[in-house]
């Protein structure tokens, strides 16, 4: 079993963890030691064991926070999941009919000799044309 030398409040300390894990000691330790810092930047020199108690509790103080927002997004993920899951299972819509009105031939050809009437009817009121 592996030891490991971790520095946690300007204290060092010698850990025992299993084969592999030498790097998660590590990354536990940087953030324990993190919060340690901080304490004694606001706090002064304080107690090995308090220091360790106040620095665990503000890590698990924002372990709790992280905790709480993952459970909402994995709630609204959920929800969504659900709304996604009702879409593709819905019917799919009837078709929309659209009509497209269709002139007949016989009003455009009647159109179109009243548009030459008038044509013609304008040239005889004004010859310049």
């Amino acid at each position: 079993m592996p030891e490991v030398q971790i520095d946690i409040g300007g204290r060092s300390f010698d850990v025992a963890c299993q084969e592999g894990e030498e790097h998660y000691l590590k990354s536990a330790a940087a953030m324990l030691n993190e919060e340690a810092q901080v304490l004694t930047s606001q706090i002064g020199r304080i107690p090995e064991q308090r220091m360790l108690l106040m620095a665990g509790l503000m890590l698990a103080d924002k372990t709790a926070g992280v905790q709480d927002r993952l459970r909402e997004l994995e709630d609204k993920m959920a929800e969504k999941e659900a709304e996604l899951a009702q879409l593709r299972n819905a019917p799919q819509p009837e078709p929309e009919r659209v009509e497209v009105p269709v002139v007949p031939a016989d009003v455009t050809d009647a159109l179109a000799e009243i548009a030459a009437r008038a044509e013609a009817l304008a040239d005889t009121v004004d010859p310049r044309g």
